[in-house]
């Protein structure tokens, strides 16, 4: 079965100290360098999320000011 273009799935082991190293190809995709900060969101329901920290803005303000519940 192939995956939907744009889509991947990528394993990573958690070591002794509890980091996790992220898939070359995962950080070519998403030009991800030392250095960089990483945002991780999770839920107990559906996991973990990990978004670059420059996301954050957009991604507060789908989240936070979703106008749709009011």
């Amino acid at each position: 079965m192939s995956a939907p273009k744009g889509k991947y799935a990528w394993t990573a082991t958690v070591g002794e100290k509890g980091q996790i190293v992220i898939p070359k190809q995962a950080r070519n995709i998403f030009d991800i360098k030392p250095g960089d900060t990483l945002l991780l969101l999770g839920d107990e329901e559906r996991g973990i999320a990990i978004m670059p920290k420059s996301a954050f803005n957009e991604f507060f303000d789908i989240a936070f000011n979703d106008k749709e519940g009011e």
